[in-house]
């Protein structure tokens, strides 16, 4: 078919087949070629921002050692705080002991005592013991000042103040609510 074509019609045909190569071939092969290295162009600056963020970061690897060991510290040193981590009733039973020992230390008088339900606040378990103590008020501050110095993490969480008896308002009844804390699962010492 080509053999029965005139020398200008077998140019065009010729000259027409190269675009169509030169046309598919850009479009298949240059373009792609193309818009792959503008997105590796693109991706350039927040690689090396990448790069030099974990540069940086082993830079203060030994710093960053240094600063884990220091709260691990301190996290050791605020967990010792903690209530003994047995089970909420025998941590129950040693914040009763404990704040019985600081009311007698105070010369106050233990009236009754509860232990309320434990209360989950976050990571951390707290353990409730609800105190009615009497005293003069002397007392009741120098347990209140005993309760805030003791080695363990002690709140009071509600502190009720009335006269026992109104013609002689000497004494005080002080109901006050001391929560301890434990941390589930990691024993303490």
């Amino acid at each position: 078919m080509i053999g029965t074509l005139s020398r200008r019609e077998r140019l065009i045909v010729i000259l027409g087949g190269l675009a169509v190569v030169i046309a598919v071939g850009w479009t298949l092969v240059v373009e792609p070629l193309a818009e792959q290295r503008r997105t590796r162009a693109e991706l350039i600056p927040t690689r090396e921002e990448l790069l030099s963020r974990r540069q940086e970061l082993l830079g203060r690897k030994q710093a960053i050692q240094e600063e884990l060991a220091a709260v691990t510290g301190r996290l050791e040193r605020a967990s010792s705080r903690f209530l003994t981590d047995a089970a909420p009733a025998v941590a129950a039973s040693e914040l009763q002991k404990l704040t019985k020992e600081m009311a007698a230390q105070a010369g106050t008088e233990v009236r009754s005592e509860r232990i309320l339900p434990p209360v989950e606040r976050g990571q951390l378990l707290e353990i409730p013991v609800e105190l009615a103590v009497s005293g003069e008020i002397r007392q009741l501050v120098d347990l209140l000042a005993r309760l805030e110095a003791t080695q363990k993490l002690l709140t009071v969480q509600d502190l009720r103040v009335r006269v026992v008896n109104v013609s002689q308002p000497k004494d005080l009844l002080a109901t006050l609510t001391v929560s301890g804390f434990l941390l589930p699962g990691k024993p303490k010492t």
